[in-house]
């Protein structure tokens, strides 16, 4: 009998959990229908209210980050990582003036995209509603607890939010602020849940609640998104990495095109729409690089090349096969010569992330064979890959970015965390 002791015990956690999951998921589609039916001005209230109730709070939301800070410090995580976790007065106020401008965007639950008179005078429509019940599961941020919150509740959308087990404390927090808000204006507070687990256990069940959840959405590293997708019975809407691609066109213009790789490199290396591979025409690499290459070099870029590059810049390093792979989110940077532009959307597609890639062009010809050949989510014309996001874009705030076609594609903001559903108005017909 005690040969099965342990696997008896771990099996009772396993269900204590899976069951824990099972009725915040629940939960969740009970609020997700209330939430469907809420107005626009009660949503914009209760936003504007939390983005108060953070403030207000800030003192006991730093307190419970201590706690996360402290735990962070004894796991020795990076300093970056630490700073990212931080709270701090300003951070909360960021956080909260974040969620005021999700009350001021325009709500998409409920607008009408398109009518169309059919011959038998049938008038018909798409409209536009949640997608339900969205989980998102996430590492470190604090702040995503509260942006991605705001986000779901303004498109009308219940969610269940899996932060990582170093900003459990802080996340809780943060939850119980926005949730007692929720309770204040009559709404369910299983509106807004976070997972209070930190047993990676948790993420395994949760995934599993196709019954309850429409959609998930991870953000984070490569390897926590490859696994959520592994494990996930649901939809997941996902990004791997971003291979980011510049392409140096012949005939650019040379010092747009230096500011354009300059800001797509070193304005912050670590993020996913950063430029990682620099392509150059060969009829301007002769020019080019050696004038990009020396201010890259004092902004402490390294520079990893093809042959043909390496014959302009010896110094570069010589890059191998894989690193035209690499979302290095550092400062390193794959440089190859290209013969044409056949050659480079070529490159893009055999080594791209389909997340975000731009053009350096003065040709109108080649900048829309670019525009319509590149198969990324985002497509740039002379502007830097660093505009790939919503805010940027003009989407207000952001839940993410989708590199996969169903059913965003590229950064998502609050149209994406809707869907569409067909109305028809008749006036007696019936189909013969």
């Amino acid at each position: 009998m005690g040969v099965f002791q342990q696997p008896v015990k771990e099996m009772k956690i396993m269900t204590d959990i899976a069951s824990q999951m099972t009725e915040m998921g629940r939960q969740a589609r009970r609020a997700s229908a209330v939430l469907a039916r809420t107005s626009t001005d009660v949503k914009n209230r209760a936003l504007i209210a939390m983005a108060d109730a953070l403030v207000r709070s800030g003192d006991r939301l730093i307190r419970e980050n201590e706690k996360d800070l402290a735990h962070a410090r004894d796991l020795g995580l990076s300093p970056a990582m630490i700073d990212r976790l931080t709270l701090t007065e300003a951070t909360i106020a960021g956080i909260a003036q974040g969620l005021a401008e999700v009350a001021a965007l325009p709500d998409p639950v409920g607008k009408v995209t398109s009518m169309w008179r059919r011959p038998n005078g049938l008038l018909v429509g798409r409209m536009r509603i949640p997608l339900g019940v969205i989980g998102i599961i996430y590492e470190s941020r604090p702040n995503v607890t509260a942006d991605a919150a705001a986000l779901c509740l303004k498109s009308g959308n219940a969610v269940i939010l899996r932060g990582g087990s170093e900003a459990i404390h802080s996340n809780l927090a943060i939850a119980r602020t926005l949730q007692d808000v929720l309770l204040d204006l009559a709404l369910p507070e299983t509106a807004i849940q976070v997972v209070p687990i930190t047993d990676r256990e948790a993420v395994y069940e949760l995934l599993q609640l196709e019954e309850f959840i429409d959609v998930i959405i991870p953000r984070g590293g490569e390897e926590l998104i490859r696994a959520v997708v592994r494990d996930s019975k649901i939809p997941v809407i996902k990004h791997y990495k971003g291979v980011c691609h510049v392409f140096i066109d012949e005939g650019a213009n040379l010092d747009m095109a230096v500011r354009i790789c300059m800001n797509a490199k070193t304005q912050r290396p670590g993020v996913c729409n950063a430029m990682e591979t620099l392509l150059v025409h060969e009829g301007v690499a002769g020019a080019f690089l050696p004038l990009a290459a020396g201010k890259l070099r004092e902004a402490g870029v390294v520079i990893r090349g093809c042959e043909k590059t390496r014959t302009i810049l010896p110094e570069a390093e010589a890059a191998a096969e894989e690193d035209w792979y690499r979302e290095y989110l550092d400062l390193i940077l794959a440089v190859r010569v290209v013969r044409d532009l056949d050659e480079a959307i070529a490159h893009i597609e055999k080594y791209g992330s389909l997340h975000t890639e731009a053009i350096v062009t003065e040709n109108y010809g080649r900048a829309q064979r670019f525009l319509q050949e590149v198969n990324s989510s985002t497509v740039l014309v002379n502007a830097s890959t660093r505009f790939s996001d919503g805010f940027e874009l003009g989407l207000g705030a952001e839940i993410g970015i989708s590199t996969t076609k169903l059913h965003a594609f590229g950064p998502m903001g609050l149209e994406e965390l809707t869907t569409t559903k067909f109305i028809v108005y008749g006036n007696g017909q019936v189909r013969t």
